[in-house]
């Protein structure tokens, strides 16, 4: 060989080995790209692969077998479980009750459109009943609850769900998964016995991260049995200045409950609002009411809310009581994203302020209450770990039948073909992400694990789960029961709860913009099937 020829396949060398990087990266690339792709229609069913937790198969039609993962042992093999669809139940047959005079029956008319706040801001958003937030819907433990959905003008469809509240799977309102998704001019009844008292709401679970956010949501308060209702405050009670209280009147044997102020918090494009309303509301209430303050964090983003001029007791959380509590001074209490906190106060002689976000929200008092000042925020929040007294559970948590891991990060890859940083459960991108398997009555311990470097309010459906530690260090006060539970960045969270509740229910992160980003897996029952899809006719979207 000349030595000029031989010089220049020298030469040539490392560009050829440059190419066939480039191609082979080319050909990750496209491979990362192919596999991520999701089909326009598909099942829930269909998606990633079962996890039983450590216990044994349940039957369920899924379409991929188990996966071996976190160290667990491997699960039966798709040969060893049930037979797909084997004694199945749809979802469909998991109603409320279809028969029976509705105690409360509520009509909601879902609306797109410019509208002004209670506070007279106008957004483009979303109403129901021409308001946002919509109507409060009111019952007492026991009632039977009828609500129709009518969708006058939400162009791309609309469902409710129930916040916290234990429906029938059917009636959950997540489309795509319980329902298709109400078209226009289409309408949608659901029926539920309100069996739990406390502070719950209901928002669209199509769309969410645009419906929700713009408007499409209101209040539900389920009163304890025996105990009446009181005053109830809403963006439609609320007016400029001092706003005086309005009564609900329901029928009941017992004394009256303390007076309730129903105080929605929502954020529309920039503005934070307290039921309706973006600056101080002032109500006047005669010194020595007790009151109930029942705030809900309808945004993504979690708050801080405290109460200024009096000491105060947190009464509940997320609709569950509190066991024992005791007086707050000087602390925030946390509420995440879609979480709710019940705050009880006996209106001082001199007022009360309450304070949302960092900001005086509801000013309360006798006569001309006081004006509402920033003041300083507390630099401390209230530890529900160790809050109020220790109470037995009704289950044993110490021997599950099934453990679970849910670990939240976050890596480089693909979804749905579009290249990004994504969040990733226990490992997997979207939809590749366990579904959860569980049989009727099966005691469930979950780990909640965090290392995406930011917070997520991890809430279940269908289910209330009870804190059993955080970081390792157990829960010391009152059950610390709740239905979204905010894992920051680092945080692990032992919960437990009693698979009783029938059906296929997401599990996922209620900042619902992660939610649309991927962060959804699912909690399913054992024989539970789904006749519902993702996309379709009816472009479910039930993020």
């Amino acid at each position: 060989m000349a030595p000029g020829r031989r010089g220049r396949n020298l030469l040539l060398r490392p560009t050829t080995w440059g190419v066939l990087l480039l191609a082979l990266a080319l050909g990750v690339f496209g491979a990362g790209w192919w596999v991520s792709l999701v089909p326009s229609t598909y099942s829930v069913m269909d998606m990633g692969y079962p996890d039983y937790g450590g216990g044994s198969a349940v039957g369920h039609a899924h379409a991929r077998p188990p996966a071996t993962h976190h160290g667990q042992a491997a699960p039966p093999t798709a040969a060893e479980a049930p037979e797909p669809g084997a004694g199945a139940l749809g979802v469909t047959d998991l109603t409320g009750p279809r028969d029976g005079v509705p105690d409360v029956a509520v009509t909601l008319t879902a609306r797109a459109e410019r509208f002004a706040l209670a506070s007279g801001e106008e957004v483009d958003g979303f109403t129901v009943n021409g308001t946002s937030p919509g109507p409060t819907i009111e019952a007492v433990q026991g009632d039977l609850v009828e609500v129709t959905l009518v969708n006058e003008s939400v162009r791309e469809g609309a469902a409710l769900h129930w916040h916290g509240i234990a429906v029938p799977n059917a009636e959950d309102g997540v489309a795509g998964v319980t329902q298709d998704a109400v078209p226009v001019h289409g309408r949608h009844t659901y029926r539920f016995v309100a069996r739990d008292a406390g502070t719950y709401w209901y928002h669209s679970h199509q769309v969410s991260h645009e419906q929700v956010v713009g408007g499409l949501f209101g209040a539900v308060v389920v009163h304890p049995n025996g105990v009446a209702p009181s005053a109830v405050v809403t963006a439609t009670a609320t007016s400029m200045g001092t706003t005086t209280i309005t009564t609900t009147t329901v029928a009941t044997t017992a004394a009256a409950a303390p007076r309730d102020l129903v105080l929605p918090v929502h954020t529309y494009d920039g503005v934070r609002t307290v039921a309706g309303r973006s600056g101080p509301t002032r109500l006047a209430v005669p010194a020595g009411t007790p009151l109930r303050l029942r705030v809900l964090n309808t945004d993504s983003a979690n708050m801080r809310a405290w109460l200024t001029g009096a000491a105060f007791r947190v009464l509940a959380v997320d609709g569950r009581e509190i066991n024992a509590p005791t007086p707050v001074h000087g602390e925030a209490v946390h509420v995440p994203g879609g979480g709710r906190v019940d705050l009880g106060v006996d209106v001082p002689a001199g007022g009360l302020i309450l304070h949302v976000g960092g900001r005086p929200t509801l000013s309360v008092g006798p006569g001309e209450p006081p004006t509402a000042e920033p003041g300083t925020a507390p630099t401390r929040e209230l530890d529900l770990l160790s809050y109020g007294a220790p109470a037995p559970l009704p289950f044993d948590a110490s021997a599950p039948d099934r453990r679970f891991e849910y670990a939240v990060g976050r890596r480089i890859g693909f979804v749905d073909g579009r290249p990004g940083l994504w969040w990733t459960i226990n490992g997997h991108l979207y939809p590749d992400v366990p579904m959860f398997m569980v049989e009727q009555g099966d005691v469930v311990v979950m780990t909640l694990r965090n290392s995406s470097g930011t917070v997520h309010p991890m809430h279940l459906h269908g289910h209330h789960v009870v804190v059993l530690s955080r970081n390792g260090v157990p829960a010391t006060g009152s059950p610390w029961w709740a239905d979204t539970l905010d894992v920051a960045s680092g945080d692990s969270y032992e919960v437990a709860f009693v698979a009783d509740n029938p059906g296929i229910w997401l599990d996922h992160c209620h900042n619902l913009q992660h939610a649309s980003d991927g962060m959804v897996a699912h909690l399913a029952y054992g024989g539970v099937t789904t006749p519902y899809v993702i996309g379709g006719d009816a472009a479910n979207h039930p993020e």
